[in-house]
């Protein structure tokens, strides 16, 4: 497995308590505003997490395919022989700082959330026309826009998705980091709906 592609996963996984904090709001609110019927039976509840995942995954790819091909052309551009070896080597600096971030080493890493508030903007009228939730495909819908929320954290790894050199290999790194945090929206969504009775 290439390590360049494990750690963002690996990041993805140890992100709980940001996720917790920054996406457990929205996760909760789009659970128990979910149809009644679909509340009660576990397997919609994580059809639907998994489909509002989907689409925040594939937004993360789309990032980062947009990102690598981008950072490819500027390191390609500055050093043709060395670009390759020099973005792989700056990639894994950057994941390595992440790691430190989550840890809370670099605190001023959120700051980064600020670059993507003027997007945003434009943006999230469109998710809170998709609200609320009552289909699969408006699921997908509302996780597209979702994925572009403002987040330090996958801004962070968005960083070292310039660095990896080329578009495929961006949305891979962006992918793998989007997979990584699939288990704590599942789990998220599940304990929302044991809080489910006690707020009726």
């Amino acid at each position: 497995v290439d390590p360049l592609l494990l750690a963002p996963f690996l990041i993805g996984l140890a992100s709980a308590l940001h996720c917790v904090g920054m996406c457990g709001g929205i996760i909760g609110a789009l659970s128990l505003s979910l149809p009644p019927g679909v509340q009660a039976q576990r397997g919609y509840l994580l059809l639907y997490t998994l489909i509002y995942s989907a689409g925040r995954i594939l937004s993360y790819g789309l990032a980062g395919a947009l990102m690598g091909g981008l950072g490819g052309r500027v390191f390609g551009a500055l050093s043709p022989a060395y670009g390759h070896s020099v973005l792989r080597v700056l990639a894994a600096l950057l994941l390595i700082g992440v790691g430190l971030y989550l840890a809370g080493w670099f605190p001023k890493f959120a700051q980064l959330e600020r670059l993507g508030t003027p997007l945003w903007k434009r943006l999230e009228p469109l998710g809170q026309r998709l609200l609320p939730v009552r289909s699969l495909p408006q699921a997908l819908g509302f996780g597209l826009v979702w994925g572009w929320l403002p987040c330090g954290l996958v801004y962070s790894i968005l960083i070292s998705a310039f660095a990896a050199g080329s578009a495929t290999s961006g949305a891979a790194l962006m992918l793998a980091f989007g997979l990584g945090t699939l288990p704590n929206l599942l789990g998220m969504a599940l304990f929302a709906r044991q809080l489910q009775p006690f707020m009726q």
